[in-house]
């Protein structure tokens, strides 16, 4: 039996302020699906924004912030917290009231521009001066009637699903306590579009939206949050549950640099261990890309029930999953970096254990696993803001035989047949760019993990079988599940399976190159880089520095 698993409050830089209250949600899938909205276009609306003129109504930032992280804390900043909302002159005054101060939140200005229009500018991850994607925040003092207008002025990257359908996630409390609805999408007239000219640009995600409710408190996310509290609540669960706990433990791969626990997870049957292989997975190295939080826990519910399949994956594997790589940038809101200032997703390979613990552990364990047994499948779970649907990215560098080549493909393919509403075969890659050598992914692939793959979660939703929707949390849940029968069939000793996704991935493959199937020509010393654009790269290729 494991010890009672301690329930540590996240630490946070002390130079961040933290409100006290506890900011949970309920979990709520919608009756039917959420259509994407119609796309506004790229250019840019009429009126004009005038952020000088404006009143700033909410300023929060960081006290002191220097140029590197030095102490975490606990409740963060020492001391009284500030007021960086402006108070309201009396029960007519109809400014909303904004908060951030919260685990994983993420604004740090709001300007009341019109009486129902504010512009708002995000923060930078921390310790640097961009990665402005992630936001999650909170407004209170709400009207029903008006439409009101948010204009977010600073977002980093050229190109963006909102500019496609993808609309921001919306909260009412009201509307959770009294009617069990949680997180939907809302907001209409979503538009995202150049803003300055300056050097690097910044670009705007502009939308409208109607509270349902005077009086309310409401929250506005880019994505379903997942925080490091939420995964710490389902771990103690995990933990207390005595039939689950049998065949999972749970232990601490390291600290952060703030001292947050980043967990390890090891699942498989009781009994010897003896001619097992491992299954290696990993999510969250990136914060803001939360939706491989909710896929994570699909892949972990599965995994741990007592269905049949899930005892059989017991029985033939034993599993390592990291939930969460960087805790300090999901306590504090970040987009892409931790509280080094890095993408830890750049960091593998490095001796830099003291700068990112997180990833440097996981590389490590892996090498110590791969010295005790072969490692059958990485995947490290990600989320995507430029394109839709579901996808992956492996790793085919060139100059193997034509057969192993095939195999990379495989996985991904039989994933596809698994899930054909979501998960888009043709958007995967497989080019191993130079830019990517120290992700997670190439890294483990060439300590001989020989399928490793990047799992990517569109912020949107799918394309696929008649859809045109956002995902929900259920459809994002069901990924860890479909990976799961999807790795069953991958390693099914009978071979039809596999040899069919063999000839089929060779006929896509020759098709893409111009020939004819069954022409019977190689394409064994064909590069990557002919097979596919090295343009449409990981949701990383702009604004990585």
């Amino acid at each position: 039996p494991q010890a009672p698993f301690p329930l540590s409050p996240p630490r946070w830089p002390v130079e961040c302020e933290v409100i006290q209250e506890m900011i949970e949600h309920i979990e709520w899938v919608p009756p039917k699906p959420e259509p994407f909205c119609p796309p506004m276009g790229p250019e840019q609306p009429l009126y004009t924004l005038r952020e000088e003129q404006g009143t700033v109504v909410y300023h929060s930032r960081p006290a002191l912030l220097g140029s590197c992280f030095i102490r975490a804390r606990v409740g963060g900043a020492p001391g009284p917290l500030s007021s960086p909302a402006a108070p309201l002159e009396g029960p007519q005054d109809t400014t909303l009231l904004f908060e951030s101060r919260f685990e994983s939140g993420n604004l740090q200005k709001a300007i009341k521009v019109g009486p129902y229009e504010y512009v708002l500018m995000l923060r930078p991850d921390l310790y640097t001066a961009k990665h402005t994607q992630w936001f999650y925040f909170r407004v209170q003092n709400t009207r029903q009637e008006p439409l009101y207008r948010f204009t977010i002025a600073n977002m980093a990257k050229p190109k963006s699903l909102y500019g496609q359908g993808l609309q921001p996630l919306l909260y009412s409390q009201r509307d959770a306590q009294s009617r069990g609805i949680g997180w939907r999408r809302g907001g209409t007239n979503v538009c995202y579009y150049r803003g300055s000219a300056g050097e690097p640009p910044m670009f705007r995600l502009s939308w409208t939206v109607r509270f349902p409710h005077d009086g309310d408190t409401c929250f506005f996310a880019a994505c379903y949050p997942y925080t490091y509290s939420d995964l710490q609540r389902y771990l103690r669960a995990l933990v207390a549950d005595p039939a689950r706990s049998r065949y999972c433990r749970v232990q601490a791969l390291c600290r952060s640099l703030a001292g947050n626990t980043v967990y390890l997870l090891t699942i498989t049957s009781p009994g010897g261990t003896a001619g097992k292989r491992a299954v290696v997975a990993s999510a969250r190295v990136h914060p803001g890309e939360s939706g491989g939080s909710w896929a994570m826990k699909g892949f972990l519910d599965f995994l741990l029930s007592t269905q049949a399949d899930a005892r059989l994956l017991r029985r033939l594997f034993i599993f390592k999953v990291v939930p969460m790589l960087n805790p300090d940038g999901v306590v504090v809101g970040n987009s892409r970096c931790s509280l080094a200032g890095r993408d830890p997703n750049r960091a593998y390979g490095m001796a830099l254990p003291g700068s990112f613990p997180g990833v440097w552990h996981l590389r490590a364990m892996v090498q110590r696993v791969l010295a005790e047994r072969d490692v059958v499948l990485y995947c490290d779970f990600h989320g995507h803001s430029r394109k839709n649907n579901v996808f992956m990215y492996g790793c085919d560098a060139g100059g193997n035989d034509t057969g192993t080549r095939l195999r990379q493909r495989v996985f991904p393919l039989m994933l596809s047949k698994n899930t054909p509403d979501k998960f888009s075969f043709s958007s995967c890659k497989f080019q191993v760019q130079k830019s990517k050598e120290r992700t997670g992914r190439v890294s483990m692939w060439h300590l001989g993990v020989s399928h490793s793959y990047t799992l990517e979660v569109a912020f949107s939703g799918s394309t696929l079988g008649g859809r045109s929707s956002h995902f929900s949390v259920e459809d994002l849940e069901s990924l860890g599940r479909l990976l799961c029968d999807t790795l069953l069939d991958f390693c099914d000793p009978a071979p039809a399976k596999l040899q069919q996704c063999l000839v089929e991935a060779d006929v896509l493959l020759q098709q893409q190159m111009g020939r004819e199937p069954g022409s019977g020509d190689s394409w064994s010393d064909v590069s990557p880089s002919e097979f596919e654009s090295s343009t449409s790269g990981s949701n990383s290729s702009v604004s990585d520095g």
